[in-house]
């Protein structure tokens, strides 16, 4: 099916546009075979008119019918195009950003595209337990190749060292495939799923001075 873009969209999200929204549906942790437990997600992927996604997932586990058990965990974070920062951009901190973005077409977006067609993108995600990722990765079409390039643990956290996020859009749902490294293991099947979309995205608000 088509990806519809949101009107008003800021040029940067336009190949970021078809996560924006709301999405839930099931999944299973490990490699998904008999015995691995079942869990519920749901994922907002939502935007304020910055040249950035804000990225929220909360998980339950559920039995196999899909009844909710319990809480399992919830991951917030940022999804945004990888490319050097101008002066337009805002940051650190509270330094605001000018009020005409960056990149202000779709024609000087498209001027970012990388050697395999794609978009490099740049990830951040926080996790309870004193751990945040930095994945680096692509975005082409409808899929997403996320790796981390760093992973930071606090003192008292699980052993965490890397892992991969494969994502896509195939008829009009996400699937999506986590891999992790822990414990002293090897990248290996943490979780996988599949969601449907339950929330259009809305008109973006553009930030006002």
């Amino acid at each position: 099916m088509p990806i519809e873009i949101p009107t008003g969209l800021t040029p940067e999200l336009v190949p970021l546009s078809w996560l924006i929204g709301e999405w839930e549906g099931r999944g299973r942790l490990g490699a998904g075979e008999a015995g691995d437990e079942h869990f519920g997600q749901h994922v907002t992927f939502a935007q304020n008119g910055f040249p950035y996604l804000e990225y929220k997932a909360e998980s339950w586990l559920c039995d196999e019918n899909g009844a909710k058990l319990r809480p399992l965990s919830v991951e917030t974070g940022y999804w945004q195009l990888d490319r050097p920062l101008q002066d337009a951009d805002g940051g650190p901190g509270l330094t605001p950003p000018d009020i005409v973005p960056a990149y202000k077409s779709a024609d000087e977006v498209e001027r970012l595209r990388n050697a395999d067609g794609g978009f490099d993108i740049a990830v951040t995600i926080l996790h309870p337990g004193s751990i945040a990722e930095l994945y680096y990765g692509q975005i082409k079409g409808p899929q997403i190749h996320l790796s981390t390039d760093a992973v930071m643990r606090g003192a008292h956290s699980h052993d965490y060292s890397a892992a991969t996020r494969l994502l896509g859009l195939v008829n009009g749902d996400l699937f999506w495939r986590w891999d992790v490294a822990s414990g002293g293991s090897p990248l290996g099947p943490h979780a996988s799923a599949i969601l449907h979309r339950v929330a259009t995205p809305e008109t973006p608000q553009q930030p006002t001075e």
